[in-house]
């Protein structure tokens, strides 16, 4: 349900009369006895409704209060906590990456001297140094090593500044949350500590040197670590996603990104996008992950893969029976009301709901509401009088 304070058009501390006063000037304007030409307009009605019905009820009110603030602290909190996680895994995927780097620089250090002795047996009237001959066997991937020391601490400052972007306010929300975790501030200084003094020790970039050692071993590549992944929401349309169509979003660090909705996108539906997140010097790059929300229709509510939809109906015709027709998700469906329908009834559609990854769609529920009459009507207050007091005329 969208917030009822933003559809009636009130501030959430408004008194009851405020909220009452603004869901009768609602309810008259979108009535749709006055926007007959207005398809939406019934949908309207029965939101405004619905807006009213939660915010009239002290009880509601307070349950829907309290769900918004848990929702926006678990939000801030999911937000710190998985920037936080990122960073320790970093640091662990440092600490392996220099245990490798020490391992492969024992690993080049016996292939040199291979290759040196190798080449003095074949050369044995040659003269040639042992720094002539890496250079001769190396080549490029030499010369470039010459400089890797200062390529790498230049790459690990990229890195740290990548890492210290959380915001003071994230800070400063994230204590609010009681995580155990921040009790611990040493913590967090050794896993700092721990990454600036891996890309410190490394004499010489990971890569230049596994290629080094496969030149002469041809031991396997095992590529380098990964860059944290970059997490962002993208709000959604119905349409969107019925028509599996093309979204932009904007990821934390400025860039935009395109992609295209999937069968099985849903409310709370994570994409996640291969290499398309942090690009960090010296590091496989990231992921690019979406949370995608779907924005509110209102024609539907989502469910899962089910839109909902509400039709008002008149007494007579929840009594009596009818045909109706609805605005549906594809355009207009004409469905039969049975006899005696009452406001807990429901008419489902099949195959009119969302996209399923598997294969097929959702439904399309269409939920009844009898509205009374603009008007009161004497004949139908006789009765329903004589009905509730058993004086039947």
């Amino acid at each position: 349900m969208r917030d009822p304070y933003k559809i009636l058009g009130v501030k959430r501390d408004a008194a009851a009369d405020e909220i009452k006063a603004a869901w009768r000037n609602m309810a008259k304007s979108a009535h749709p006895d006055h926007n007959q030409g207005d398809p939406t307009a019934t949908a309207r009605f029965a939101e405004i409704g619905r807006a009213y019905e939660t915010l009239k009820d002290p009880r509601k009110r307070s349950l829907f209060d309290n769900a918004v603030r848990m929702a926006e602290a678990k939000k801030n909190e999911q937000t710190i906590m998985q920037q936080r996680q990122a960073a320790r895994e970093a640091a662990v995927r440092a600490k392996a990456a220099q245990a490798n780097a020490e391992r492969v620089m024992e690993e080049l250090a016996r292939a040199a001297q291979k290759a040196a002795a190798d080449g003095s047996r074949q050369q044995a009237g040659s003269a040639e140094p042992a720094d002539e001959m890496v250079e001769r066997i190396f080549g490029a991937q030499a010369r470039a090593a010459a400089g890797g020391q200062a390529q790498g601490r230049a790459q690990q400052a990229q890195y740290q500044q990548a890492q210290n972007q959380q915001s003071p306010n994230q800070q400063a929300q994230y204590q609010q949350t009681g995580d155990t975790a921040e009790a611990d501030p040493k913590g967090d200084e050794e896993t700092g500590e721990t990454v600036a003094n891996a890309g410190a020790n490394l004499p010489l970039p990971l890569s230049i040197l596994t290629n080094l050692v496969r030149r002469f071993t041809g031991a396997k590549d095992t590529g380098l670590e990964k860059a944290p992944d970059e997490v962002t929401t993208a709000t959604v349309t119905i349409d969107d996603v019925l028509k599996s169509g093309w979204i932009t979003a904007s990821l934390p660090e400025g860039r935009e990104i395109g992609f295209s909705l999937p069968a099985g996108t849903t409310d709370g539906h994570e994409i996640r996008l291969k290499g398309q997140g942090f690009k960090l010097p010296g590091m496989q790059r990231g992921d690019a992950v979406i949370n995608i929300r779907i924005a509110a229709d209102p024609r539907f509510t989502v469910d899962g893969f089910d839109l909902h939809a509400v039709l008002p109906l008149s007494i007579e015709n929840a009594v009596l029976g009818t045909e109706a027709r609805i605005d549906g998700p594809s355009g207009p469906l004409d469905i039969t009301i049975p006899a005696w329908s009452g406001s807990d009834k429901t008419i489902r559609i099949p195959g009119q709901g969302l996209p399923r990854e598997e294969g097929g769609r959702g439904d399309l529920v269409v939920e009844l509401r009898i509205i009374l009459w603009e008007k009161p009507d004497d004949k139908v207050t006789d009765l329903m009088r004589s009905m509730r007091e058993g004086l039947f005329l």
